[in-house]
C-alpha cells in the first residue's frame, strides 16, 4: 500500500485515543482505521463505505 495522509474524523474524541482515521488512494478508495490499533485498516470502495455509514445510522449492526 502506498504511503496515505491520515485525516483525524471531527467527530473522534478529543485526546482520549478514540479517533478514526480515514484516509484515500490514488484509486479513489477509502481507508478507515482507529488510532489505538493503526495497522488494522479497513479498505472501501466510497459505495462501501456510503452502505456502511447508512447501516450505521440506522442501527442496522445492532
Amino acid at each position: 500500500m502506498s504511503r496515505l495522509t491520515w485525516q483525524k474524523s471531527s467527530f473522534s474524541g478529543g485526546g482520549n485515543g478514540d479517533c478514526v482515521e480515514l484516509a484515500t488512494d490514488p484509486d479513489g478508495n477509502v481507508h478507515l482505521r482507529e488510532s489505538d490499533h493503526p495497522t488494522d485498516v479497513l479498505t472501501l470502495t466510497p459505495a462501501r463505505l456510503r452502505a456502511l455509514v447508512q447501516c450505521v445510522k440506522s442501527g442496522g449492526l445492532g
